[in-house]
């Protein structure tokens, strides 16, 4: 049985190869293209050290002076060595175009369009090369504006289901995207995709989650609940969504959905504008319990506008809270 491997690069860059179980990574990685640091494949140089961030395997023979034992406890290994046994990730010390390879590009077909609140569009694409797209919960492409040589970064609010894929898009006054999809947009447009890419992505599910969301930061964290119902949960998992406005709540049903099928999850809303109605008012950090912080075994996962990443991360340093780990992703509308 065959593995998937994504390979994730320090340009951001994510492939995703199929590994046998007769071949090293390292082999499975040049029969589909993609040169990963390599020199003598017999263990002995080091020159293929990269980390498993998660999944299972074997390691063949080696010496010391390539992989110490502290590495290897670590979670490093030669790829020229390694034998897959799960799925799973690896980070490649390495840059995409350095490996000979690059964000694979997609053709698709405009589905839908839905603008869900005054701030908020939804948008849907469809076709063939779809669904050979893969990528990690949480990840982002680069979706070429139509019209124009502009391309702008989305992520994924859904994980690909028969050639279809989602996203939560702000809308912005003047904005490229926003303009065409509230105005010219039509079912059946065609659109480009590059990627994936981005190192914010759910991990392997070992501890307690807290997720932080801001306006349409909502996005990858969906994708990621998506995953979760998939593969099943098993660990704590809380989501606190903050938005401006009482119209700018979207999701919701979705989210309810996400507590239907998933036992350990449960999510709260607030919003920021004094003017509210909503039960809970203020900013996500107002509403970061104890309790969510599981006394620092747990893993917090914050996407949001540059003032919301810096609140969290002040709010987490002036409690002297030291996470299990910490992925961020800030974002900034494009005019």
């Amino acid at each position: 049985m065959s593995h998937h491997i994504a390979l994730r690069f320090e340009d951001g860059v994510t492939r995703f190869i199929e590994a046998r179980p007769t071949e090293t990574v390292a082999d499975a990685a040049y029969r589909q293209g993609i040169n990963v640091p390599l020199d003598c494949r017999d263990g002995a140089c080091g020159t293929c050290k990269c980390q498993v961030e998660s999944g299972t395997y074997t390691l063949g023979e080696y010496i010391d002076d390539a992989l110490s034992e502290e590495e290897a406890r670590q979670g490093h290994v030669l790829t020229c060595q390694m034998r897959a046994t799960s799925d799973g990730v690896i980070r490649v010390p390495a840059s995409s175009l350095a490996c000979r390879t690059r964000p694979a590009s997609f053709q698709a077909t405009l589905r839908e369009v839905r603008q869900l609140s005054p701030s908020t569009i939804a948008l849907s694409l469809e076709g063939e090369a779809l669904k050979q797209l893969a990528f990690l919960p949480g990840q982002y492409v680069n979706l070429g504006v139509p019209g124009s040589e502009q391309t702008r970064a989305y992520s994924f609010s859904s994980m690909p289901r028969d050639g279809v894929v989602s996203f939560l898009i702000r809308n912005v006054p003047g904005g490229l995207m926003s303009g065409f999809l509230t105005g010219a947009a039509r079912p059946g447009d065609r659109l480009s995709l590059a990627g994936p890419l981005g190192s914010f992505y759910l991990r392997e599910l070992r501890r307690p989650l807290l997720m932080l969301a801001g306006g349409t930061g909502l996005a990858p964290f969906l994708a990621m609940l998506d995953r979760l119902v998939e593969q099943g949960g098993g660990q704590p998992v809380h989501l606190i969504y903050g938005v401006t406005h009482d119209v700018d709540l979207v999701g919701l049903e979705q989210l309810e959905a996400f507590a239907a099928h998933l036992p350990d999850f449960t999510f709260s809303t607030c919003v920021a504008s004094a003017d509210s109605t909503h039960p809970r008012k203020g900013y996500v950090t107002e509403h970061i319990e104890l309790a969510h912080l599981h006394d620092g075994d747990v893993d917090i996962y914050l996407c949001g506008p540059p003032p919301m990443v810096e609140a969290v991360s002040r709010f987490i340093r002036d409690r002297g809270l030291q996470p299990a780990s910490f992925h961020h992703e800030k974002f900034t509308a494009s005019a």
